[in-house]
């Protein structure tokens, strides 16, 4: 996987997937961006689960803080990194210890470590690096265009505005090298015809 780039498809799968997210790194401080972003996914339908040591006993809308990925106690689908890169190989292999894998590594903006990536990849999880499943989300459901951010998706309808707990469509068209079902059959009708 190229880490410099990632295609719209592998990012929209793996935000179409998952199911439950453990935070790494979530603060109940309300200006942190880890709050903001466990709140925009909390809000989106997905199963937050905070991580933190520092905050043990509190709870962040409504979800108790865990002290490490090993105290979650049930399976979890992607593990979001909140911290510096210095942190991330510690948490990887944390997460190589659970059983079952989740699916996904996500490490967030300004965060990356190839070693640690690497490793991840290598037992069959996804990776993403030095990105926010907050935008990323916000982007593929155009809903970040809401706030005159150029989303880089088309679509003639404007996204609804969304409800407690609904997901949007992820699956609008994007520009600039985003794949979707009408732009494969486009291309197999056309390599079919040639």
């Amino acid at each position: 996987m190229n880490h410099d780039a990632y295609p719209d498809n592998y990012i929209r799968a793996i935000l179409n997937s998952v199911k439950s997210i453990a935070m790494v790194g979530a603060s109940p401080v309300n200006v942190r961006p880890s709050y903001f972003a466990f709140k925009y996914l909390a809000q989106r339908g997905y199963d937050m689960i905070p991580i933190n040591p520092g905050h043990v006993g509190k709870d962040l809308l409504g979800a108790p803080f865990v002290a490490s990925l090993r105290d979650i106690g049930r399976p979890v689908d992607m593990i979001d990194i909140f911290r510096n890169s210095s942190h991330i190989m510690p948490v990887v292999e944390e997460a190589l210890a659970l059983d079952p894998l989740p699916k996904v590594i996500w490490m967030q903006l300004g965060a990356r470590d190839d070693a640690a990536a690497e490793k991840a990849e290598a037992a069959g999880i996804k990776v993403v690096m030095n990105r926010c499943p907050k935008i990323e989300y916000g982007r593929l459901s155009s809903e970040i265009s809401w706030m005159g951010v150029n989303s880089r998706t088309l679509s003639s309808k404007r996204a609804p505005a969304p409800t407690q707990g609904m997901r949007l469509s992820l699956n609008r068209m994007s520009v600039g090298g985003g794949d979707t079902a009408a732009s494969d059959r486009a291309a197999k009708n056309k390599s079919e015809q040639s």
